[in-house]
C-alpha cells in the first residue's frame, strides 16, 4: 500500500509484500522513500540514478552523467551529497535481537557510515572508531598496528568485537580483539553499541559492542587505492564486487606498512577478505572468510624495560549463515576463528637468561540460531548460541603431557592448552503501543566450569516519541564478562595468574532523550553501572607481585552529549558535530593497589566539521581534547621513578579530498599539531603524519 499527502509531501510505504523488503515489513513502521533510499544506501553501494534534494526527503533526479566541466560524479561523491541531507533515523541496526529503525531505538548507538569512512583522514579501524561517541581508542604503534578499544569506561577485555554479527572477540586477551581481516573500503557501516548487551549478544558485551558490516556482495563493482608518506608509509588496497547468475561477490584485498615513527615501531599488515551470497533453491547462503597478518616491532609496547620487544599475529575467520526462504525469520550461523600469536621479549640479541618467545595459538568456534515470530502483541525473538574457545601455548593453560610441536619451529614446542564452552539461550520480545516502545529479554547463560553454572541476565529497553522530533528512551540490563586466558593464566617475575577466577558481573541503567530542534540533531544520555566481582591486577602496597583476582568494585556513571548542525550561511554548507562524554569511576579496592580500571577517559571532546568547498573539492576537520584519569610509574633512566599523571592533550586530523571523474585524490595529515602525549604508560605516541594518496571507483 501507498499512501501520501499533498503532492510537495513524499511517499510513504506502510505494507511490504515482496520477500526481498521483509525486514521493513518486521519493523511494523511507515518508512518514507528518503528513508527507505538512505537504508538501501547504508545496506549498499548507492545506485546511479538516486538522489534527494537538499534540506527535505523530496525526491529528484541526480544521475551519474558527465557534469558541465566534462567530470564525472562518483558513487562516492553521491554518497557524501545524499548523507549530508538524510536523517540516519532510517537506518536499520541491530541494537535488538530483531530489526530495528535507529529512530526506535531504546538504546544508545552510533552509525559510523560510509560517508563517515570515506571523508576519514585514519586508514585503520581504530582511527575509525576513536571519535565515536563514549569510545576509549588507546594505541600502541602507528595507525592502529596495535590498539585496545573501551567503552564507557570499561577495560579492553569488556568490549565485543563482531564482524557482520558474528562474534570474533579474543578469549587470550582483548589486545587482539581488532585483528580483523578486514579492509576499512570493504566496511559499510559500524554500529557502535553503548553499554551492557548480554541479552542480545551473550557473555562479554559488558560494557558495550562494535559491529562491523562489510559491503553486499556483487554491489560494490571495482575500488583501488593507493597512498603514502612519512615515516616510510605505504598502503595499497584493492577491492570488486560481481554477481554470477544466482550468487553475488566481494573479495578485497590489502597491505599496509611503514618503518615507524621511532625506533621499532615499524609494521607490516596484510588483509584478504572474501564474502558471498548463494541462492541454492530453497535457502540463502551467507559465507564470509578472512586472513589478517601483522608484524611489529613493540618499543615499550607492553614494558618500557625492553624496547626490542616484537610481536606478530595471524588471524583466519571463516562462517557460513543459512536463512530458509520459506522461514525468512529463521537464520542459523556457524563459525571458525584461528589466532596466532608469538611475542619476543628481544628481537635481535637476547641474554643468555632468556630460552624462548612466547607462543600462542588460540581456536574458537561457535553455533547459534536466532528464530522471530510476529503476532498481534508484537515481535519475539528466540535464539540459542553454543562457543567453544581452546588455546595451545607456552605460557598459558594447564601443563600437557607431552608437548605439541610450534608449527615452523622444530625446537618449541606448546607445553601447556586450555578450554572452555558455554551455552546460551535468548528470548526477548518487542511491543509498540503507540507512541511507546518497549523490549524485554533475557539471556540464560549455562557454563559447566563456573562455580555458578547457570544464570541468568535481564534487561529491559524502553521508548517514548512523545512528540514528533523528540525520542525518550531508559534501558536495564545485567551483564557478565568472562576472564580472558591472560587474566586466568599468565605468570611471571612479578605477575600471578588466578585460574579460579569467576566472571565479572554488572547491573547498568541508562536514560536519554534525542530529537531535532529545528536545524539540530540532539541526543544527551546518562548512564551508571553498577559492577562486582570486578577482574583487576592488584598488590599489597609493601609487596611487589601484581595478583590477578575477583575483588574490585567498580561503579561507573557518565554522559554523553551530541550535537549536530548545519552551517548553511557558510561557504561550502559545512557540518558541524560538537561530542562530548564525561565518565566518572567510583572504584572500591580496599587494602589493594589496582592496576587497571582508574586510568579511563575522563573528559573528551570531539568537533568534526565537514565541507564541500567545490562540488569536486571538500574537506573533513577532527579536533579531539582528552583528559585521562589516572597515573603511572614513570620510567626514566633505565628505572622506574615517581608517580606521572596523565596529562591532558590536543589533536587534529584532516582530510582534504579532490575528485575528477573516478578518481578521488587525498591528502591525509594526522597529529597536525605535533602534540607530545601519552595514552599508555610510558609510550609515547606519534607526532605529525602526513599522507597522500589516490583512490579509483568504477561505476556499475
Amino acid at each position: 500500500m501507498i499512501k501520501h499527502g499533498p503532492i510537495q509531501q513524499p511517499f510513504t510505504f506502510t505494507h511490504w509484500s515482496r520477500k526481498s523488503y521483509a525486514v521493513f515489513n518486521s519493523l511494523k513502521a511507515e518508512v518514507r522513500i528518503g528513508v527507505l533510499a538512505l537504508a538501501c544506501i547504508i545496506l549498499t553501494i548507492p545506485g546511479k540514478t538516486l538522489g534527494i534534494g537538499s534540506g527535505s526527503s523530496h525526491l529528484v533526479g541526480v544521475t551519474n552523467e558527465d557534469d558541465d566541466d566534462g567530470g564525472m560524479l562518483s558513487d562516492a561523491v553521491l554518497l557524501d551529497s545524499i548523507s549530508d541531507h538524510l536523517d540516519l533515523k532510517g537506518v536499520v541496526v541491530s541494537a535488538q535481537r530483531t530489526p530495528v529503525l535507529q529512530s526506535d531505538l531504546m538504546r544508545s548507538v552510533q552509525v559510523i557510515s560510509s560517508s563517515d569512512i570515506l571523508r576519514s583522514p585514519s586508514p585503520d579501524i581504530a582511527g575509525l572508531l576513536q571519535s565515536a561517541r563514549g569510545v576509549d581508542i588507546r594505541k600502541r604503534g602507528g595507525f592502529g598496528v596495535q590498539a585496545d578499544v573501551g567503552i564507557r569506561g570499561g577495560t579492553f577485555d569488556q568490549t565485543m568485537v563482531l564482524l557482520n554479527g558474528v562474534n570474533i572477540t579474543d578469549p587470550q586477551t582483548g589486545h587482539h580483539n581488532l585483528n580483523i581481516p578486514v579492509d576499512i573500503h570493504s566496511i559499510e557501516r559500524i554500529e557502535v553499541l553503548r553499554g551492557s548487551a548480554a541479552r542480545l549478544f551473550g557473555p562479554n558485551a559488558f560494557s558495550g559492542a562494535v559491529n562491523i558490516i562489510t559491503k553486499e556482495p556483487g554491489s560494490t563493482g571495482f575500488t583501488a587505492s593507493l597512498s603514502g608518506g612519512q615515516n616510510g608509509y605505504g598502503n595499497l588496497s584493492i577491492s570488486s564486487g560481481w554477481s554470477m547468475g544466482k550468487t553475488e561477490h566481494h573479495l578485497s584485498l590489502s597491505g599496509m606498512t611503514s618503518d615507524g615513527y621511532r625506533h621499532n615501531t615499524d609494521f607490516n599488515t596484510a588483509n584478504a577478505y572474501y564474502r558471498g551470497l548463494f541462492d541454492l533453491g530453497g535457502v540463502r547462503l551467507d559465507a564470509q572468510a578472512g586472513y589478517h597478518q601483522k608484524a611489529f616491532g613493540a618499543n615499550g609496547f607492553y614494558s618500557p624495560r625492553f624496547p626490542d620487544q616484537f610481536e606478530e599475529t595471524t588471524t583466519g575467520f571463516v562462517s557460513l549463515s543459512l536463512i530458509p526462504f520459506k522461514i525468512e525469520n529463521l537464520s542459523m550461523n556457524s563459525y571458525w576463528r584461528r589466532h596466532g600469536d608469538r611475542f619476543e621479549l628481544f628481537r635481535h640479541e637476547a641474554p643468555e637468561w632468556y630460552h624462548h618467545h612466547n607462543h600462542h595459538l588460540t581456536d574458537v568456534a561457535g553455533f547459534a540460531s536466532n528464530y522471530s515470530i510476529m503476532n498481534k502483541f508484537g515481535q519475539t525473538s528466540l535464539g540459542v548460541d553454543y562457543r567453544f574457545e581452546h588455546i595451545y601455548s607456552n605460557v598459558l593453560g594447564y601443563p600437557l603431557s607431552s608437548g605439541k610441536a610450534v608449527t615452523g619451529y622444530d625446537d618449541v614446542d606448546y607445553t601447556h592448552s586450555f578450554e572452555r564452552s558455554g551455552f546460551s539461550m535468548f528470548a526477548e520480545h518487542t511491543a509498540f503501543l503507540g507512541p511507546f516502545s518497549i523490549s524485554g529479554g533475557v539471556l540464560a547463560y549455562l557454563n559447566a566450569e563456573l562455580d555458578k553454572r547457570f544464570s541468568l541476565f535481564p534487561g529491559i529497553d524502553i521508548g517514548w516519541q512523545f512528540n514528533q522530533h523528540w525520542r525518550w528512551y531508559s534501558s536495564m540490563n545485567r551483564t557478565l564478562r568472562l576472564p580472558t586466558f591472560t587474566d586466568l593464566f599468565y605468570s611471571g617475575p612479578t605477575n600471578l595468574g588466578n585460574p579460579d577466577l569467576q566472571p565479572e558481573r554488572a547491573t547498568s541503567l541508562e536514560t536519554g532523550i534525542k530529537g531535532m530542534y529545528g536545524i539540530l540533531s540532539v541526543e544527551v544520555t546518562a548512564y551508571r553501572r553498577w559492577g562486582r566481582q570486578m577482574i583487576d591486577w592488584v598488590r599489597y602496597p609493601s609487596d611487589e607481585l601484581w595478583l590477578s583476582m575477583n575483588h574490585t568494585i567498580v561503579n561507573t556513571s557518565g554522559v554523553e552529549a551530541y550535537l549536530d548542525m548545519p552551517l548553511r550561511t557558510l561557504p561550502g554548507n559545512p557540518m558541524l558535530s560538537l561530542q562530548y562524554m564525561f565518565t566518572y569511576i567510583d572504584k572500591q579496592s580496599d587494602e589493594y593497589v589496582s592496576n587497571y580500571a582508574l586510568d579511563h577517559l575522563r573528559h573528551k571532546v570531539d568537533i568534526t566539521i565537514n565541507v564541500d568547498i567545490t562540488r569536486r573539492l571538500g574537506g573533513r576537520l577532527l579536533v579531539s581534547w582528552r583528559d585521562r584519569a589516572g597515573a603511572y610509574l614513570l620510567y626514566a633512566d633505565g628505572a622506574f621513578q615517581q608517580m606521572q599523571p596523565f596529562e591532558s592533550y590536543m589533536l587534529a586530523d584532516v582530510r582534504i579530498h579532490y575528485d575528477i571523474k573516478r578518481f578521488r585524490l587525498f591528502v591525509d595529515g594526522t597529529n597536525l599539531f605535533n602534540t607530545h602525549y601519552t595514552d599508555i604508560a610510558n609510550l609515547p605516541q606519534a607526532g605529525r603524519w602526513v599522507v597522500a594518496g589516490v583512490m579509483f571507483k568504477s561505476l556499475r
